[in-house]
């Protein structure tokens, strides 16, 4: 089972994970991500849009992808849009799966495709100024060990 969702409003990392340990069934390994708005530099917010149905629909093909790959019994994604504050909860993926290994792997894997692949628009927030989020050589460098 795949469950992704795109949302303004916050989630509970606990209940993402009591889904996915009912809808793991003979899973022997859950491995989640939870990320956090960061504050350093003087960020002071991030607003994040997106191009609905679209973003869904690019998020699916990759965690079809990562089914591929690893031995998949149930995951979920939740990315969060709107305007968030340092420490506020910005994304959730979890996998589970009969072993460890491919949970970590496929977890691994689809947090490497939402960093630098997803079609999210970050603007950052410090002070008075705004920038637009480009993307980073070392998140681009990570995600090419997964190219085949």
């Amino acid at each position: 089972m795949s469950e992704i969702r795109i949302q303004q409003e916050d989630f509970d990392s606990g209940a993402e994970m009591a889904a996915l340990e009912d809808d793991g069934g003979d899973a022997g390994a859950i491995a989640s991500f939870v990320g956090l708005v960061r504050g350093d530099g003087g960020l002071s917010s991030m607003t994040l849009d997106h191009y609905p149905g679209m973003c869904e629909s690019e998020i699916a093909a990759h965690a079809g992808e990562a089914r591929k790959r690893w031995s998949i019994l149930a995951l979920r994604i939740v990315h969060r849009i709107g305007r968030l504050v340092p420490g506020d909860r910005i994304v959730f993926v979890g996998v589970a799966s009969k072993h460890r290994q491919a949970a970590f792997e496929a977890a691994e894997f689809l947090m490497d495709y939402l960093k630098t692949r997803a079609p999210f628009w970050k603007l950052e927030r410090r002070g008075e100024s705004e920038t637009w989020v480009r993307a980073r050589a070392e998140d681009d460098a990570s995600v090419k060990r997964w190219i085949r």
